[in-house]
C-alpha cells in the first residue's frame, strides 16, 4: 500500500508544482525555482514508490467511491505500470531542471509561467494514466495529459506556425480520444463494468474489436504511421525540453495503452501480431527514411522517434 501511496503523492505534487510560479511576478526566477524543487521532490517520491512496486509480486489496489454516477477511483501499480512510470518520474524532472537555464522565466516573462504550469500538469497526467484502472479515471487523466501537451507545445503561441501545428496536434489527439471513448463504451457493454481488469472470458469477436479500437486510438499518441501527422511539426516548434518529453515519454503512453488493453483479453488469432508487425515495419522503415531527408535537427528527432516506435511495435 505504501508504494502506491508514494506514487499517488508524487503525482499529486507534480500536478500542483507549477502553480506556485503563478503567484510570483512574471519575470521572477524564484517562482520557477520553487516549481523545480517541488517537481524534483514529487519525482523522487514517485520513483521510490515505483521501484517498490517493481519488487511487489502482487500489485496493491486502492478503490474508493466518488460522486460520478459511473465507475470509481480505482488505481493500481503493477509491473507494467511501474516500468513506464520510471521515465515519467525521471525525464520531466530533468527537463524542468534544464528549463531553468534554457527557458529562464526572467528572459521569457510572456510565457514562462504558462510553460511550467502545463509542463508539470503534463507529467502528472501521464503518471495518473499509468495507474488508472477505471475507464473514466483513465480518460480524465488522458485528457489532462493531452490538453497540457497542447499548451506546452504552443508555448510561443504568438508565432503563426506554432499555432498551426498546435491545432494539428489537437485534432489528431482528439481523434484518438474519440476512438478511446468508443473503446471504453464497448468495454462497458461487453463486461458490464468500467474497471480495466482481465476479461479473458470474452468472445473472440469482442476481444478483436477491443484490440482494433485500442490500436486505432492509442496509435495516434504513439505516432505510428500513418497516424503520425502531428509529430514532426510538434517536435520542430516545441521548446527543446518539451520535445524531449514527447520523444521519451508521451509517445510511450500510446505503447502502454496498446499493451494494457490487449493484455486484458485473449488474442483471437495471429492477426493481432501481424497488424502490429506490419505497422511497426512501415513506421521503422519510412520513419528513418524521412529522417535522412531532414535539415532541421528537431525534425530528425521526430522521425527518428517514429522509427523507434516502429521498432517497439515490432517487438510487441
Amino acid at each position: 500500500m505504501i508504494f502506491l501511496v508514494l506514487i499517488l503523492s508524487g503525482s499529486l505534487v507534480l500536478a500542483l508544482s507549477g502553480f506556485p510560479a503563478c503567484f510570483f511576478p512574471r519575470c521572477s526566477v524564484t517562482g520557477q525555482c520553487v516549481t523545480v524543487t517541488l517537481m524534483v521532490s514529487g519525482s523522487i517520491a514517485g520513483l521510490v514508490g515505483t521501484f517498490g512496486a517493481l519488487t511487489m509480486p502482487v500489485p496493491t489496489v486502492i478503490s474508493l467511491p466518488w460522486a460520478l454516477p459511473f465507475g470509481r477511483f480505482l488505481v493500481s501499480a503493477d509491473h507494467l505500470s511501474a516500468f513506464f512510470l520510471v521515465p515519467v518520474f525521471i525525464v520531466p524532472a530533468l527537463g524542468s531542471f534544464y528549463g531553468l537555464a534554457y527557458w529562464n522565466q526572467a528572459e521569457h516573462p510572456e510565457n514562462g509561467q504558462k510553460l511550467v504550469l502545463f509542463f508539470d500538469l503534463l507529467s502528472a497526467g501521464m503518471a495518473f494514466v499509468l495507474v488508472s484502472r477505471d475507464a473514466l479515471l483513465f480518460l480524465m487523466a488522458w485528457e489532462t495529459m493531452a490538453l497540457a501537451a497542447f499548451f506546452v507545445l504552443t508555448t510561443e503561441d504568438d508565432v503563426r506556425e506554432v499555432r498551426e501545428v498546435g491545432w494539428v496536434y489537437l485534432v489528431a489527439t482528439h481523434a484518438g480520444t474519440l476512438i478511446l471513448f468508443i473503446l471504453f463504451v464497448y468495454w462497458y457493454t461487453v463486461t458490464g463494468s468500467f474497471e480495466l481488469v482481465g476479461a479473458r472470458h470474452l468472445a473472440a469477436s469482442s476481444a478483436s474489436i477491443i484490440f482494433a479500437l485500442a490500436v486505432g486510438g492509442f496509435s495516434f499518441k504513439a505516432g505510428l504511421m500513418p497516424l503520425h501527422i502531428w509529430l514532426p511539426g510538434a517536435h520542430a516548434n516545441a521548446p527543446c525540453h518539451v520535445s524531449a518529453i514527447m520523444s521519451g515519454v508521451i509517445l510511450k503512453m500510446g505503447v502502454y495503452g496498446i499493451l494494457r488493453m490487449s493484455g486484458l483479453c485473449v488474442p483471437s488469432g495471429p492477426w493481432w501480431g501481424i497488424l502490429l508487425l506490419v505497422g511497426g515495419c512501415v513506421s521503422a522503415v519510412f520513419g528513418i527514411a524521412f529522417a535522412l531527408g531532414q535539415r532541421d535537427i528537431k525534425r530528425v528527432l521526430a522521425y527518428s522517434s517514429i522509427e523507434n516506435i516502429g521498432v517497439i511495435s515490432i517487438g510487441m
